[in-house]
């Protein structure tokens, strides 16, 4: 591992990995509370031919150390990759291949911490099968009622056919309800 100055480092235009908004800020937050988080992660970089640096794993990193007017940043460098491999690693190193426990998130860790830490705590359902409570059975059933959820973006496409299946379960059971 090395440090460069942060000027010799550049984003990867081709990364097809980005943060915005919250979650950017989040990040930010992230390293300026625990900046020795990035000895232990480091930026992972080629050389380019103009000299500078690029990089394949830490392209948000290195936008919120800019923004937090880091200095320095820790660097291991790649320049023994073929361009296949710094392929595959800016597409690996961004892919979230495990899923996050919730039982024991909300058994042996703090909510407000977690969030504070930037974790989304959005409890994926499963939703191979809907469940709904007759309106008979549920008196307080009003056509005005709204359920507003939030969700991760990777969800969209999934959520898309989940809402139409639930559109045409409760339209026809509900008829006169609206479902946003």
């Amino acid at each position: 591992m090395i440090y460069k100055n942060i000027t010799e480092i550049k984003a990867n235009l081709k990364n097809p990995r980005i943060i915005k908004d919250d979650k950017f800020a989040k990040l930010v937050q992230s390293l300026k509370d625990f900046p020795e988080m990035l000895e232990k992660r480091p930026l992972v970089c080629f050389t380019d031919t103009d000299s500078k640096l690029v990089v394949l794993g830490g392209n948000m990193r290195l936008q919120a150390a800019k923004q937090l007017g880091l200095v320095k940043l820790p660097v291991i460098l790649a320049d023994d990759w073929t361009e296949e491999q710094k392929a595959q690693f800016l597409i690996k190193d961004n892919v979230g291949f495990g899923e996050w426990n919730f039982d024991e998130l909300a058994n042996e860790w703090d909510e407000t911490t977690l969030a504070e830490w930037g974790l989304d705590l959005v409890v994926k359902q499963n939703w191979d099968k809907l469940d709904y409570i007759d309106e008979a059975e549920r008196p307080d059933f009003r056509k005005d009622n709204v359920i507003t959820i939030v969700v991760p973006d990777e969800w969209v496409a999934e959520i898309k056919e989940i809402e139409q299946l639930v559109k045409d379960t409760l339209t026809d059971k509900y008829s006169g309800c609206e479902i946003k």
